[in-house]
This record gives structure tokens, sequence and C-alpha cells, in this order.
């Protein structure tokens, strides 16, 4: 039984982790920061920022 427990921990925890909604948050998170980073830039920053955020809204709707 001691040999089992770390096999069925990393499976449970690979099972938690495979959920689409934490799939799509490694995906989108990276992009917002590179969104929030890009809207420092004059006069195209907040548009371009605005365009990545309504991209990652879309993906993070996506079902895996």
């Amino acid at each position: 039984m001691k040999k089992q427990l770390p096999i069925l921990a990393a499976v449970l925890f690979a099972a938690g982790f495979s959920g689409g909604c934490v799939l799509t948050k490694v995906v989108t998170v990276p992009m917002r920061v590179v969104g929030a980073v890009v809207s420092i830039v004059p006069a195209v920053g907040n548009t371009a920022d605005d365009s990545i955020d309504t991209v990652a809204d879309k993906m993070d709707e996506f079902p895996i």
C-alpha cells in the first residue's frame, strides 16, 4: 500500500490539473500579462491590449 500511495497521489494530481479551466488559464494568463505590458506603448497600446483580452476571453470559453 505504501508503494501505491505516491502513484495514486500523482494520478489524482494530474487529473485535477488536466481540467479545461486550468489548461486554458496556462495559455491565457501569459497573454494577459503581455497585453498589460503592451498597453504601456503610446497610441496603439490600449488597442492591442483590448484585442489580446478579447482573444483571451474567447479562449477561456473554449471547452477542452
